[in-house]
């Protein structure tokens, strides 16, 4: 049995036939030319493409004073903002790497991360975010303007860490590292590099068909995939107008697609369900907006229901799409001039291959369920300092595991599942073995077990459900235990409910048998309702 010829999004006319070097070369045409359309938008003021160019040179100026060298990590504990756009951008000139992290992650998942990558500077986005502020004090980071960004914490430089040698292909080096996290319960940097990221941001723009005339919400993180590769770079690519926000408010954005004629809003199936929710609490049976053209939905699966609901609130096709990290991100995207009433995720990303594997290891055909592998440009480079695990998620061919299991249907397709301990709340990927990792790190814990529950009505997706076995002479309270995580994990990661059980159900080896602490939770669901 062969496997399903590759899919392709439209026409092989949207592959690129040559791009950019670095990152920082999508700003080159639009200074020359555009240097004084606007850029970035913030609350705090914005940028024309002149002036993000100017706010690119004095940084990249500032870093090499800094000490910043060609292979050096900089950590950017970070929220959206012209600062953190421009930071980016500086660091690509000096071939130096940006480790983005999202600011609203724990003290411990920052620390492990700064350790792990092995960071020269970090730096913090101090003025748009609280979480960042209280990470530059906990850290000792200096408050100052060095570049005139903008207020930013800068932490202490870290001379005994050495560069990564660079590959002799510059479109090849690395223009980002984001973290996720493994199944090891260990954070996972995925390199990304410059060919994958600007191959994304090209392609996704082409299919939107974006141009400066276009107004574009960038309110998912720039510290993740979508964010970065899709909105932020798509649209420098591009040459639009970014509405920068550091955080998601329902109100806010409402009023952004008003006054200033917003035309793309992407976003997860959390926040579109934010803004149904909104419109009910406030009565608002219909909102239209005559510049809107494209609304999107990726990073979490897309219930039925939310879309529909979505679709006529805003009287417009909510369309769908799918990625993962590793493949700078997107996989699948909706056609625009070819809106779906299901749920698909769309057709294969232009010059994207893709094959569905059976169990027995061989292709399976259209309409039957495999694990999706990838192929192509966008493909990561590897994770940081994890060769074994590189191994493990791509083959010597190239083919990337995402360990989703899929299936086409008429050159569409759906992702019917997700490795089995993956959970996914709010747009965001949550690994059992994480939080069982920080659990199990409590002196009055023995072992613990954690899943993933689906929440009836719930649009963020799956409630994360732990379960522990507290050690006989060391009692703990839920309450402790509630507050230990806290302390330790970000807010979606955090358990919604943790149970205490005398024993685990254990294989012969000694693992716990997960669906068994599932069917006990289930039926006792089931017996108090």
């Amino acid at each position: 049995m062969t496997s399903p010829a590759p899919q392709t999004l439209h026409d092989p006319s949207l592959i690129p036939t040559t791009l950019p070097d670095r990152i920082g070369d999508v700003l080159k045409p639009w200074t020359e030319y555009s240097s004084g359309h606007p850029a970035l938008v913030e609350a705090s003021g914005a940028w024309t493409y002149g002036q993000l160019s100017s706010a690119v040179d004095r940084a990249r100026a500032w870093l090499g004073d800094s000490g910043v060298r060609p292979g050096d990590r900089v950590m950017i504990v970070c929220e959206n903002c012209r600062a953190l756009v421009a930071l980016v951008m500086a660091l690509s000139g000096l071939d130096a790497w940006p480790v983005l992290v999202n600011a609203r992650l724990s003290a411990r998942e920052v620390d492990e991360i700064r350790e792990h990558c092995g960071a020269r500077l970090t730096i913090y986005t101090t003025a748009v975010s609280p979480h960042a502020a209280n990470h530059a004090k906990r850290c000792s980071a200096i408050i100052a303007d060095p570049a005139d960004l903008g207020t930013i914490g800068v932490g202490p430089s870290n001379e005994a860490v050495e560069p990564e040698a660079l590959d002799p292909v510059v479109s090849n080096r690395v223009a980002v590292v984001i973290y996720t996290s493994g199944t090891t319960g260990q954070p996972k940097g995925v390199l990304l590099t410059h060919r994958g990221v600007l191959y994304m941001a090209t392609v996704s723009a082409r299919i939107r068909k974006l141009s400066p005339g276009d107004r574009v919400l960038c309110v998912l993180p720039i510290s993740h995939a979508v964010g970065f590769s899709v909105v932020l770079l798509g649209g420098l690519v591009s040459g639009v107008r970014l509405y920068l926000a550091p955080r998601f408010d329902p109100a806010a954005v409402l009023k952004s697609m008003e006054k200033d004629g917003l035309t793309i809003v992407l976003g997860a199936p959390a926040m579109f369900s934010l803004l149904v929710e909104y419109a009910n609490l406030k009565g608002l049976k219909s909102l239209r907006f005559p510049n809107l053209r494209i609304i999107s939905s990726s990073g979490a699966p897309l219930p039925p229901a939310l879309k529909s609901s979505v679709e006529t609130l805003f009287g417009m096709p909510l369309y769908n799409g799918y990625g993962v990290t590793e493949c700078s991100p997107t996989v699948a995207q909706a056609c625009v001039e070819d809106p779906r009433k299901d749920t698909s995720v769309g057709r294969i990303f232009p010059g994207i291959e893709t094959k569905l594997i059976g169990k027995d290891g061989q292709p399976v055909p259209d309409g039957e369920v495999g694990e999706l592998w990838v192929k192509g440009p966008t493909v990561m480079k590897g994770y940081y300092r994890a060769s074994d695990e590189t191994a493990a998620a791509i083959s010597p061919e190239g083919w990337f595991n995402t360990r989703d299991l899929a299936q086409l249907k008429d050159g569409n397709l759906f992702i019917v599942g997700r490795t089995k301990d993956l959970i996914v709340r709010f747009g965001f990927n949550v690994y059992p073995a994480e939080i069982e990792a920080v659990l199990n790190s409590h002196p009055a814990i023995v072992r613990s077990a954690v899943i993933g529950r689906p929440v009836q009505g719930d649009q963020g997706g799956e409630e994360v459900v732990a379960f522990i076995q507290p050690r006989p002479d060391c009692p703990v309270t839920i309450e402790e235990l509630t507050e230990f995580a806290a302390q330790r994990l970000a807010s979606y990661k955090r358990p919604n409910r943790i149970l205490s059980v005398p024993s685990m159900p254990l294989t012969l080896t000694g693992k716990v048998i997960k669906d068994e602490l599932a069917k006990t939770f289930g039926e006792t669901q089931a017996s108090s309702s």
